[in-house]
């Protein structure tokens, strides 16, 4: 049972190499990286080599694990993923709007619980792994592939990408279909009574963001953010008060 763990952490680790170097390698417009972790978290010239080095570390524990039974590659692999979930922890309270950039940029959803739950499984799978022997499969491995997936967003925008072959920022999507997404939420649920009416007096669309501004019973401006791809899409909400002329402000960032 404990070996059967490695082969999915190995190729998890390739994948996550191959797509992080493939994604600083592809030209991405400028501003890109600042979109997608663990590059979101250091200074902009540092972008890039950040993400070349956890690529590259990824490669080196990958390897380590498939020729090796070296306890130095098992635990190095329970740390990294331990630290994934502090970063993606950290980025869904700092940059609620950033993706994990797990897999590069298909990774580029904002960070939800889905995300995070994975890094946790893999945590707990890595430490399974410690004492296990050479790498093994069995109907465990099939189980943990399944769990995964479960707790992969990704896999729902490589399948939105198939099938628009576009990305999420040039994909048509209405008003409507916005504002459908935003009533089906928790957050609109949690914050739907404390609004002086339900339809938004405001409206614009950013990259793959719908922005909805409302007016709330103490005369501010509550402003939902709806991401417009995936099952279930991410939706943060801030209130900004308004400043003594009664105009509305620039609207900059939206956070959780």
């Amino acid at each position: 049972m404990l070996e059967s763990q490695l082969p999915i952490l190995i190729v998890l680790l390739v994948l996550g190499t191959i797509a992080k170097l493939a994604t600083v390698h592809s030209n991405l417009e400028p501003g890109a990286l600042a979109r997608l972790g663990p590059a979101v978290l250091v200074p902009g010239p540092l972008r890039t080599p950040a993400l070349i080095c956890c690529s590259v570390g990824e490669l080196v524990l990958a390897a380590g694990l498939l020729l090796t039974t070296h306890p130095l590659f098992r635990w190095g692999t329970v740390v990294f993923f331990a630290l994934s979930t502090y970063v993606l922890l950290e980025l869904r309270r700092r940059r609620p709007d950033a993706g994990c950039g797990c897999f590069g940029e298909v990774s580029s959803a904002p960070v939800g619980l889905r995300s995070i739950g994975r890094t946790v499984v893999l945590t707990g799978m890595a430490v399974m792994s410690v004492w296990a022997p050479a790498p093994g499969l069995s109907w465990w491995t099939l189980a943990g592939v399944v769990v995964l997936a479960a707790l992969s967003p990704e896999l729902e925008e490589a399948v939105d990408r198939l099938r628009y072959r576009a990305p999420c920022e040039q994909r048509p999507a209405s008003e409507s279909v916005g504002l459908a997404r935003l009533r089906a939420s928790a957050t609109w649920r949690s914050h739907a009574d404390q609004l002086t009416s339900a339809e938004p007096y405001d409206s614009w669309r950013e990259m793959c963001w719908r922005f909805f501004v409302f007016e709330n019973v103490d005369k501010d401006d509550t402003v939902f953010a709806v991401y417009l791809t995936g099952r279930h899409p991410a939706v943060r909400m801030a209130v900004v008060g308004r400043d003594d002329s009664g105009s509305m402000p620039e609207y900059t960032a939206v956070s959780a």
